[in-house]
């Protein structure tokens, strides 16, 4: 996975790049191409925000966060732990899917019943 990180108006440390990296290696999945980090400070009127935004380049549809604190390293850390969740959600969405497609065919080869040969590619077309 490529890690892109990107600070808008500073210049971001040593320490704070390795955290995001060691962070977004530790998200499991293998369909993750590309991860997107940008960190900016907050307007001038309300300096305590600090934001980061993730954006996860995935076959389909990008998983996308933006979250704001006083630190960097909090606004980061929340945004790791929504793409966690968003990545589990998606993994489930496709094995549901899967199990569904699974079950469609073998209730269509049992209604076949011993009668009738049905074979199984008539079923999946």
């Amino acid at each position: 996975m490529d890690i892109i990180i990107q600070s808008l108006g500073f210049k971001a440390s040593d320490t704070l790049e390795d955290i995001i990296r060691e962070k977004l290696n530790g998200l499991k999945s293998d369909h993750i191409v590309r991860a997107n980090v940008i960190l900016y400070k907050g307007p001038a009127s309300n300096p305590e925000n600090d934001y980061c935004e993730i954006r996860l380049e995935v076959p389909g549809n990008d998983h996308f966060v933006k979250k704001h604190s006083p630190h960097f390293e909090t606004s980061f850390g929340e945004c790791v732990e929504i793409l966690t969740q968003m990545l589990k959600k998606s993994k489930d969405k496709h094995v549901d899917s899967r199990q569904a497609d699974a079950a469609s065919i073998q209730d269509a080869l049992l209604e076949g019943g011993e009668d009738n040969d049905v074979e199984l590619e008539d079923v999946v077309r």
